[in-house]
């Protein structure tokens, strides 16, 4: 007997592995995304600019990383104490503009480095609401909370997004021909827009992907949103605002995820490596004892094995951390 409606993944003729290099940039569904691939050793930057919810700003982003421009004081602003960026989420803020620069521009760095070597860029739409300044064509990707009539709020059509669209994915894949690019439509319900303009803005997302995927080869979809609505429609799988995925929802769609991209290979190497991050985890009772220095000691020995056995392996936080942690123990 079937208790839910199983959503059938597509068949993708590619996989990942952890030579790749990989790219997620979006709304905060990305970002669980990026947490996941990150937390299993995959070589990841996650949303460059900070979360990114509508089409229009996730394209600009893009457009600002195959530029490679670094970003200049003079566009900044200064508000409640912090200077911000019209580009960037809040977490780039700074009391200071220096500090601001310094963030912004480092992660840029790092995000062009990637979106030019990258295997799989994947692009997490949020909403098909946009703000933009009074009297101006700027469409900014965070309001940073400032008063409301600063700005004007339209849907844009699928069209709008398909023509802006296009002309970045031929850039993209002519400077890096090897990239796959993955689309998601994020699954976190936009309810002050309203119930049915929430469904409106997430169907002109959907519509806008279906089209970009008949206009281009190699561009494809992974239905995090479907899978969100018609398996996980039960309240138990949201967050206790009732519009986020509870981390449940988002390990299943994790397990989704991994069964549609990744090699029974690849996925033994995460089992592997989950039991090394378990021992990093670990807080012990009493850090100064002999017991704690022995399992201090073996998951320093499985650190090392592990990178002698995948040497592309980027370990030498996790190695530094062990050691500093039994120095630690046998100080008195």
């Amino acid at each position: 007997m079937e208790l839910l409606s199983k959503v059938a993944l597509p068949q993708y003729p590619f996989h990942i592995t952890h030579k790749d290099k990989i790219l997620l940039t979006g709304s905060c569904f990305a970002t669980n995304i990026g947490e996941r691939l990150t937390q299993a050793k995959f070589n990841v930057i996650t949303n460059p600019f900070g979360v990114v919810y509508n089409p229009l700003s996730i394209k600009n982003g893009l457009d600002r990383l195959l530029s490679g421009q670094l970003y200049t004081p003079k566009e900044l602003f200064f508000s409640n104490g912090y200077y911000r960026s019209f580009d960037h989420h809040s977490s780039f803020s700074s009391p200071d503009e220096t500090e601001c620069l310094n963030r912004i521009n480092n992660a840029l760095q790092s995000g062009i480095k990637q979106l030019k070597e990258c295997t799989l860029l994947i692009l997490t739409f949020g909403t098909s609401f946009v703000y933009s300044l009074k009297g101006e064509k700027q469409i900014v990707s965070n309001c940073h909370k400032l008063n409301e009539d600063l700005f004007d709020r339209r849907r844009v059509t699928p069209e709008e997004i398909v023509s802006s669209w296009l002309p970045l994915l031929y850039t993209i894949k002519k400077e890096n021909p090897n990239i796959h690019i993955l689309f998601t439509v994020s699954p976190i319900r936009h309810w002050r827009d309203g119930a049915h303009e929430n469904q409106l803005s997430k169907s002109g997302l959907l519509l806008t992907i279906d089209q970009l995927q008949k206009e281009l080869d190699n561009i494809f979809y992974f239905p995090a949103y479907e899978i969100m609505m018609d398996e996980l429609r039960d309240y138990r799988f949201y967050a206790d605002d009732l519009f986020h995925p509870s981390p449940l929802a988002i390990d299943y769609i994790w397990e989704e995820f991994k069964s549609s991209f990744m090699d029974s290979s690849t996925k033994k190497i995460i089992t592997e490596w989950q039991t090394i991050y378990r021992a990093l985890e670990h807080k012990p009772f009493n850090p100064k004892s002999e017991t704690y220095r022995n399992f201090l000691s073996q998951t320093l020995l499985k650190l090392e094995a592990y990178r002698k056995k995948f040497p592309y392996f980027e370990i030498d936080k996790e190695i530094n951390f062990i050691q500093s942690r039994i120095s630690e123990s046998l100080n008195p």
